[in-house]
């Protein structure tokens, strides 16, 4: 993958969405997220991105992102949200991009989630790399501690263990707090073409937090290497309502909605 610039510049970072979901193609809540962020040499980070995207970088760094959360009733169209199936602990590891058409997004390497029928539906419907585990997440007052063992398909026994203390509100973010979570798409491919997903909810409640134990190896097992030293960013987030569009595809490119 080619580090060259593309033809239009990236997208402002925004901490609002900068398109609407006016008819979602899907509809889901994000509950109690750790955001735990390591800086990535773009190098690195670019092979493993689909075709029309180069990595996203801020003052010439990209990031790897490890994202534990909590999915809650994942719905179609305007259909309520699935109780059960549509409830489950997940854990991503994400990396930043940006496409042709100058849109910032992430693309995921690993999803492991705890329910199965959402696993295959995520793997068959939308080609995502969705993965299967032993999940949950624990809590004891301002702790929160999420563990993910994988089960199928392999790596099997990939896992993590992530506990945060959650801390104050931020109430001015930085720019990288919201070069790291203002996300308002994904980039994919779907049979070969590349697919980018828009998706739009409120303002994220970030908060502070320290990372208490991180144990994992979903990063290298996604194809990255190891991560080195701490964190560059811990954060925490109680959730917010989510909304995505119908996705885009073209052959030889990704398409503006």
């Amino acid at each position: 993958m080619s580090l060259t610039p593309l033809a239009a510049e990236p997208e402002p970072i925004t901490a609002d969405p900068p398109r609407s979901a006016a008819n979602p193609l899907l509809t889901q809540s994000w509950l109690d997220l750790a955001f735990i962020h390591w800086a990535a040499d773009p190098a690195d980070v670019a092979p493993l991105l689909p075709a029309g995207t180069v990595p996203d970088t801020l003052d010439g760094v990209t990031y790897v992102g490890l994202v534990a959360f909590r999915m809650h009733r994942v719905g179609w169209f305007r259909l309520p949200g699935v109780p059960y199936l549509g409830t489950f602990p997940e854990t991503n590891v994400r990396l930043y991009s940006v496409d042709a058409h100058g849109r910032r997004g992430v693309v995921f390497r690993s999803l492991d989630a705890s329910r199965l029928v959402p696993v295959a539906v995520g793997r068959a419907a939308f080609r995502l790399p969705y993965f299967w585990s032993r999940m949950a997440i624990r809590y004891d007052g301002t702790t929160i501690t999420y563990t993910s063992t994988r089960r199928w398909p392999g790596p099997r026994g990939a896992h993590s263990r992530i506990a945060i203390r959650v801390g104050d509100r931020v109430q001015d973010p930085t720019e990288l707090e919201h070069f790291l979570t203002a996300r308002w798409g994904m980039h994919s491919a779907f049979f070969g073409r590349p697919m980018y997903l828009p998706n739009t909810h409120p303002r994220w409640p970030l908060h502070r937090a320290d990372l208490i134990e991180c144990n994992e190896d979903l990063v290298a097992a996604a194809g990255l290497p190891k991560p080195v030293g701490e964190p560059v960013s811990v954060l925490y987030s109680p959730g917010v309502p989510v909304r995505f569009g119908r996705p885009t595809r073209r052959p030889g490119g990704i398409p503006t909605p």
